[in-house]
């Protein structure tokens, strides 16, 4: 498994990178950049690939209804060539709130959409000519669509250094799993359970792989999971307790009640009870409450955090379960420990 880490997007974005060269010296395989309702992903990669020589680059995630699909392309072509072939173009479909919030656009049949991303980026990146007829994008966009009738169908005029950059879709709903297991190279849930992965996701993934182009490879998996190797029980209990928070504010917080994709999972997963009483605490404004109402199984399942042999279990765990990418956010807030923890989770992967 590669090890990675996501940038914090509300922090001090100079000194974040001063310190990534520090974690990729002890051989940090990736490093991911989201894009919330915060600064754009694109400009701070564009820097990072200018202070890193071996990381690879990633978004994690850029929302598709935000910019066009040859946006996305000419994005992921400029990211790829300026970091030596280094980039991963993570997508997904975000939620109602940001997009219809945030950005003023429908939000709207998030699988064939995404369908259609993958489509026409892997179009243009082998240099064909902008011709495609879908459902939700048509290229050109012709007088009969609405349009003037002026529109050219062309390539992009640079030779990317790729013409199959990865692509990576971040999902948890049953369609939108079986499209990545179909299409994409990587597929990226959130609140990953190991052990719960057949269950949550098997069906859509047997669905997804079983009409899988063979040159695509097999399905990569990318998830994000808290770690903090100790042997301190209260250190231990104040990293679960990170996780609890975090988990509390997308089943609890992140939707309104019935419709929720977070909620959903861990309905899915079989905490159903727990899920109703977490949401219900936390849309009343009890965040503490909520957080407290996180099972110990799921938070501690969820996480690498423990005595050195019990993260190394999770770790089994996580690889067993077909994980390619483990991104990690260490439980502790000093630099130096931080990239302690990155470099011990190195030497057990490998």
């Amino acid at each position: 498994m590669k090890i990675g880490m996501a940038i914090n997007y509300s922090g001090d974005f100079a000194e974040t990178i001063d310190n990534l060269i520090d974690f990729e010296k002890v051989g940090l395989d990736r490093i991911t950049v989201p894009e919330a309702y915060s600064f754009d992903a694109v400009s701070q990669l564009g820097y990072i690939a200018a202070r890193t020589s071996t990381i690879e680059l990633a978004t994690g995630i850029l929302p598709m209804y935000s910019r066009t699909p040859t946006n996305l392309a000419m994005t992921a072509a400029g990211l790829d060539y300026i970091s030596g072939g280094r980039f991963v173009l993570g997508i997904g479909a975000s939620g109602p709130q940001v997009i219809e919030g945030f950005h003023g656009v429908k939000y709207d049949a998030p699988v064939g959409r995404a369908r259609e991303n993958a489509e026409i980026c892997r179009m243009v990146w082998r240099r064909e000519r902008t011709e495609y007829n879908g459902k939700y994008y048509k290229l050109p966009f012709s007088k009969e669509d609405g349009g003037t009738g002026l529109g050219k169908p062309l390539k992009i005029i640079n030779h990317p250094v790729r013409e199959r950059i990865p692509m990576l879709l971040a999902a948890i709903g049953p369609k939108n799993v079986e499209l990545a297991a179909e299409l994409f190279e990587e597929w990226q849930p959130i609140l990953f359970h190991p052990e719960h992965l057949s269950v949550a996701f098997g069906d859509a993934l047997d669905k997804g792989n079983a009409k899988r182009a063979p040159e695509l490879g097999k399905l990569g998996i990318s998830v994000n999971t808290t770690a903090l190797i100790t042997d301190d029980e209260e250190q231990r209990q104040n990293a679960l307790a990170l996780v609890k928070h975090h988990a509390a504010l997308y089943i609890g917080g992140m939707g309104a009640r019935g419709k929720n994709f977070y909620n959903d999972l861990a309905v899915r997963y079989g905490y159903a009870d727990a899920a109703k009483k977490i949401q219900d605490l936390y849309l009343d404004g009890k965040k503490q409450e909520a957080a407290a109402a996180v099972p110990d199984d799921l938070a501690s399942g969820m996480s690498l955090i423990g005595p050195e042999s019990f993260v190394k279990e999770r770790l089994a765990a996580f690889e067993s379960a077909g994980i390619t990418t483990l991104l990690v956010a260490p439980a502790t807030p000093a630099h130096a420990d931080q990239v302690e923890q990155i470099r011990l989770l190195k030497e057990f992967v490998s």
